[in-house]
């Protein structure tokens, strides 16, 4: 997962050890799910079946739970990576308003 836009990188780290769920319990990451941090990019790495889609849920979730869901969004890159960008805003839809 890319998070070139994100400077919490390390709290987003921490939030997924503690809510990765494996075999129904969260935190009990073991030898099964390792998550590592490089700079700006987290790494997701697991001996077990893990759903893409699942750490789509949980990123959505810490950026809802620290109130930057407006700004970010998830985006697939390719098929096994995930990045946070900012939602393009254009300036012309003010302009673009008919007065009447």
């Amino acid at each position: 997962m890319e998070l070139g836009v994100l400077m919490e990188a390390p709290f987003l780290e921490q939030f997924l050890k503690e809510k990765v769920k494996v075999n129904g319990k969260t935190g009990n990451l073991g030898n099964v799910v390792h998550i590592e941090r490089f700079k700006n990019k987290i790494t997701v790495i697991s001996e077990k079946q893990f759903s893409k889609r699942y750490l789509k849920y949980l990123t959505k979730k810490y950026l809802k739970k620290n109130n930057l869901r407006d700004w970010l969004r998830v985006v697939a890159s390719d098929k096994e990576t995930y990045e946070l960008r900012y939602f393009q805003i254009s300036q012309d839809e003010e302009g673009s308003e008919s007065e009447e």
